[in-house]
């Protein structure tokens, strides 16, 4: 997560990439591993991308850590109330998230998908549906996700892809990794 806040409360962290590959009916979340304060790598393992909801939805963050895992659980918390409804639950998050006095502070941006749904949510109360079965945030999220929209006319497979388009985005953006975690659904 960049911008003027984040720099506030966090200043010299930077980095992930986190991408959604959804074709042919199935999904694919990936996320690098890297963990970087300023120019130094700290982790090169992190895990950022995880099934939640009993398996059934799967998020990936860029961003605080701790503030990520926060989210989650409140998510887990929403599809609890609102079972098998991602919308709604994304909705109920994101209007929490920019009202709640506490919530506010987090500096997280969230991929979520299940079977049929893909979110991104942030802090500003946004949540966007991609378009094109693609979506990515991070500091890397752009070089990945511009690498997935051109291979998705060559590879039907949506784990191929994001594992090469991430490739990509590694090559490129010196605050992600190629030490790769990929969920599939």
């Amino acid at each position: 997560m960049t911008g003027p806040a984040s720099e506030t409360a966090f200043p010299g962290w930077r980095g992930t990439t986190i991408l959604c590959v959804r074709k042919s009916g199935k999904l694919a979340l990936a996320g690098d591993g890297q963990v970087s304060i300023g120019n130094t790598v700290v982790k090169s393992s992190a895990r950022k991308v995880r099934p939640i909801a009993g398996g059934t939805v799967l998020a990936g963050f860029a961003g605080a850590t701790a503030d990520a895992f926060a989210l989650f659980e409140r998510l887990e918390g929403k599809l609890e109330t609102y079972p098998a409804q991602l919308a709604r639950a994304c909705v109920e998050l994101a209007k929490d998230w920019r009202t709640d006095r506490y919530l506010r502070r987090l500096e997280a941006m969230l991929i979520v998908a299940d079977e049929t749904e893909t979110y991104i949510l942030t802090g500003a109360g946004d949540v966007l549906e991609p378009e094109h079965g693609v979506a990515a945030i991070g500091s890397g999220g752009n070089f990945a996700l511009s690498a997935a929209r051109a291979l998705m006319d060559y590879e039907d497979d949506p784990e191929v892809i994001a594992r090469k388009a991430m490739a990509v985005a590694a090559e490129i953006c010196v605050f992600s990794n190629d030490n790769l975690t990929v969920e599939t659904l």
